[in-house]
């Protein structure tokens, strides 16, 4: 095993004959640490890569988003990371708002690594991270931020095409009752205590000051970057005017609307991965 710095980039490879995998710490522009993972693509060199964005108390490591990631590296190549607060990045989760830094560190790192064509996918949070994170970091712009980020916006942050997959279209809602329970995690006290131990996810107790943009916001602010809208019909989090409500707002947006699937990366088979692999290197 090897490591070297380069610029912001802490790099450390693991196993790179027989996988092929390449594990980084990323420094994101508010200073936390947060680790990533690149699969190069398994059918051809392409210079694509897919960022892949996990739900909340994912990680780099679970299994639903390394599968996920071994699909779509049969279309590009691949970059996993795990958000603040989750797996072995450091902070705490601020569930959707300081993520968009986390998601600027792993575009410009596959950047970094060769990739002239970047796009992102996003699961649950993470789906309402690609939406907020393009509305930031726009193409062609030299600059990004707004909001409570703060970003910076050095070039290379932004996506070249988006797909946000279970992603709420606005902050608070809590009409299932799962959402109930995520937000019992993450509003009281015993809840993050539940998280951190439970869950491995690591929450930031304060509320957010001033509130972020929300997903529905930032939908019509990506144009013209392409974007896809994926959702199941039987998602217990988020009902179907999620999807319709982010389709509606973005002129450009497609929408697929998913019979039988249920919520995020552990309901998205291989055959639907396979479509957005195909969908996210087209476009």
């Amino acid at each position: 095993m090897s490591s070297e710095a380069e610029g912001r980039f802490h790099m450390v490879d693991v196993s790179p004959i027989t996988s092929g995998l390449r594990r980084a710490t990323l420094l994101t522009d508010d200073d936390v640490r947060i680790e990533a993972v690149y699969e190069p693509c398994t059918a051809s060199v392409t210079d694509t890569a897919v960022v892949v964005a996990h739900g909340f108390t994912g990680s780099a490591d679970r299994p639903s988003v390394r599968r996920a990631a071994g699909v779509l590296a049969g279309h590009a190549a691949v970059v996993t990371f795990s958000f603040r607060g989750h797996g072995r990045s450091e902070g705490r989760s601020t569930v959707g708002d300081r993520e968009v830094l986390d998601l600027a560190a792993a575009v410009r790192w596959a950047r970094e690594l060769g990739h002239a064509r970047v796009v992102t996918v996003g699961f649950s949070m993470g789906g309402s991270v690609v939406l907020r994170h393009a509305a930031l970091f726009p193409k062609g712009s030299g600059d990004g931020g707004g909001g409570s980020t703060e970003a910076e916006g050095r070039t290379g942050a932004h996506s070249d095409a988006v797909a946000a997959v279970s992603a709420p279209a606005r902050w608070y809602y809590r009409g299932t009752p799962s959402m109930r329970r995520v937000h019992w995690v993450i509003t009281r006290p015993v809840g993050r205590l539940v998280g951190r131990y439970g869950l491995r996810t690591r929450i930031d107790h304060r509320g957010w000051d001033p509130v972020p943009l929300s997903p529905v916001e930032a939908a019509p602010l990506i144009a013209p970057t392409p974007l896809l809208i994926v959702h199941g019909d039987r998602d217990p989090y988020f009902p179907v005017d999620h999807p319709r409500t982010l389709a509606a707002a973005a002129p450009q947006a497609e929408l697929w609307l998913e019979r039988g699937m249920g919520h995020a990366e552990n309901a998205a088979d291989d055959a639907l991965l396979r479509r957005l692999g195909d969908w996210l290197t087209r476009r």
